[in-house]
């Protein structure tokens, strides 16, 4: 809603007292220029810089914009720079408290304000998916003729949270989780800022390396420890703040983990090693540590799919479809929700039944074809499709399996050099149980001799 009198009363005592507001609020971005990230939504000519009024002249005006993003990653930041530095109207509403009837004031008072002296409305509704559809269809009138410019923000995917008409007459803008760099500078600038802690206290590089792992791409989460752990070093006489300092206050320890350097290979082998061995618990355990560190969820999920074909494969033929979904729910939700989908994969492979029979199946194929054997296709599997084929004996007596009633046709396959070679051999581990029955069969009616 529009500020009130009590609300712009509390607008002016954090302006003259800034310590009264939370050091995330302080340190919010005035101008776009000093936006951290997002780079990509602020080239000149941008639809957020055109809301604020650079380069907005014209008959084209500014588009409503949908931002898209994960906690923390600057959506209302953005909504608040606009309100700074538009010379619009600026209302805010939060889809949490506000409903239809906010709404269409929201709207009256912007149609009021167009015709009694021209100004303009910008509308910023956070949460927007919490919308229900009729309350989303509510905004359609006034987004379709631009009594308001809205500016919705999201966590949730826009293409299922938000309507179709909505969707098709606003810019969706995807805001993308920031860096570590990014998060490093926000605090830097907090250490020193007047606004912020005004160079009272000092972050020693091993502190602030946690509090990056602390933050996981997330601003707000990041400048909030940063608080706690100086007021908690200050209370103590410190200048500097302590990785115990801010392990006690945070109430969480660092992780001995470095994503770059031996940790990060040794934590990774423990993991598919404690799969491979069945244990649980301990795979739990590394992958808890694993994701405390703020390891990438995408490399985990990769040595998940490695495990599954390596360690398991056949005895388990849904372990690599597990391990492939657990992979593609990461890769859209990402932390800290794919810390369940990677539980649930990493439970479920520790406990499958184990065989690296495909491992070895194609580590020996490999070995022979590098040393040679290999030889030419046997005739009658030659192509056959083209003028001249027959000619030269190409698919000239070849048997097609479906013909006969048991589907399986006694001609040779592997080149002559190869003809009697194995590769396969299938434990009775689990389901692959009935892939050894399969081979056994199937090699007997090929009329294969045995080594």
């Amino acid at each position: 809603m529009e500020p009130d009198l009590f609300t712009a009363a509390a607008e002016d005592r954090q302006e003259k007292e800034p310590s009264s507001s939370p050091l995330a609020a302080r340190m919010r971005p005035r101008t776009l220029d000093e936006v951290v990230g997002q780079q990509h939504l602020l080239k000149p000519g941008s639809p957020l810089r055109r809301l604020v009024g650079e380069g907005a002249s014209g008959p084209a005006g500014p588009s409503s914009v949908i931002l898209w993003g994960p906690p923390g990653t600057g959506k209302t930041t953005l909504a608040y720079v606009v309100s700074k530095a538009t010379n619009k109207r600026f209302v805010e509403l939060s889809a949490i408290t506000a409903g239809v009837k906010e709404v269409r004031a929201v709207i009256d008072g912007a149609r009021r304000a167009t015709g009694g002296y021209g100004k303009e409305t910008v509308l910023f509704l956070d949460e927007i998916h919490r919308f229900s559809k009729a309350q989303q269809d509510s905004l359609l009138p006034a987004v379709e003729n631009r009594w308001v410019t809205l500016i919705a923000a999201t966590t949730e995917n826009p293409y299922f949270s938000v309507i179709s008409p909505l969707l098709s007459r606003s810019l969706l803008l995807t805001l993308e989780p920031l860096t570590d760099d990014d998060i490093r500078a926000l605090l830097r600038r907090a250490l020193a800022d007047d606004r912020g802690l005004k160079g009272a206290v000092t972050l020693p590089e091993d502190t602030e390396a946690h509090l990056l792992r602390i933050a996981g791409g997330d601003a707000r989460r990041a400048l909030t420890a940063l608080e706690a752990a100086a007021g908690s070093a200050l209370d103590k006489g410190d200048t500097e703040i302590a990785l115990t300092t801010l392990e006690e206050t945070v109430d969480r320890a660092a992780v001995k983990y470095d994503r770059d350097g031996d940790q990060h290979y040794d934590v990774a082998s423990a993991l598919i090693k404690s799969i491979r061995g069945s244990d649980v618990d301990a795979a739990l355990h590394y992958l808890a540590r694993m994701i405390e560190a703020g390891e990438d969820p995408r490399f985990i999920a990769r040595r998940l799919m490695i495990s599954a074909s390596e360690d398991i494969g056949l005895a388990d033929p849904n372990a690599l479809p597990i391990a492939v979904a657990a992979a593609q729910a990461v890769a859209m939700i990402g932390f800290p929700e794919a810390a369940l989908t990677l539980s649930h994969a990493t439970i479920a492979l520790a406990l499958a039944p184990k065989s690296n029979a495909a491992t070895t199946a194609i580590g020996a194929a490999l070995d022979d074809v590098r040393k040679g054997l290999a030889g030419p296709v046997p005739p009658h599997l030659r192509d056959g499709h083209y003028k001249g084929a027959a000619k030269l004996g190409h698919a000239q007596g070849y048997v097609y399996p479906h013909d006969l009633p048991e589907g399986i046709a006694a001609q040779q396959y592997a080149p002559d050099a190869l003809r009697d070679r194995e590769y396969y051999t299938p434990t009775r581990h689990g389901a692959e149980a009935r892939y050894a029955d399969a081979v056994e069969w199937t090699r007997k009616n090929l009329g294969r001799k045995r080594p």
